[in-house]
């Protein structure tokens, strides 16, 4: 877990830090707004290289992945990341407007541990990125 100290909270306490991908800035600040609420950091990246290259030089507890987005797709970055033996460990969650069951296939062979599909609402969303990285309910 990183070292970023929750105010208000007793010395050495962290908050897990998550890392949110998506190309669409709305959907960034939604989460962004949601889950800082619930006491995350929050971290983005507008796209799958950005994000890929963030977790290899940055820890978070929890990936929140976008599957179309440009210069590479929500699948092929958690499938790269799955490869890096230094942050295979980490949960990805992918947040899609793709409903079909085969997209939800295709995300849990790149490496998923959960498909959700858009819209997501706040509380799922909290619930989700506790679960994931094991803080408990508030």
């Amino acid at each position: 877990m990183s070292k970023t100290t929750i105010p208000g909270r007793q010395t050495g306490k962290t908050r897990p830090r998550i890392l949110v991908v998506d190309d669409s800035i709305t959907m960034r600040l939604f989460y962004r707004s949601v889950l800082e609420a619930a006491g995350f950091h929050v971290d983005e990246a507008a796209n799958g290289l950005e994000g890929y290259e963030r977790i290899l030089t940055h820890d978070f507890d929890l990936l929140i992945v976008d599957v179309n987005m440009p210069k590479m797709d929500g699948y092929t970055m958690i499938r790269a990341i799955r490869g890096e033996a230094a942050v295979r460990h980490v949960p990805a969650v992918f947040v899609s407007t793709e409903a079909d069951e085969s997209d939800a296939a295709l995300a849990y062979e790149a490496g998923a541990n959960l498909y959700l599909v858009k819209p997501v609402v706040p509380v799922e969303l909290t619930e989700v990125a506790r679960l994931m990285t094991g803080v408990g309910a508030a």
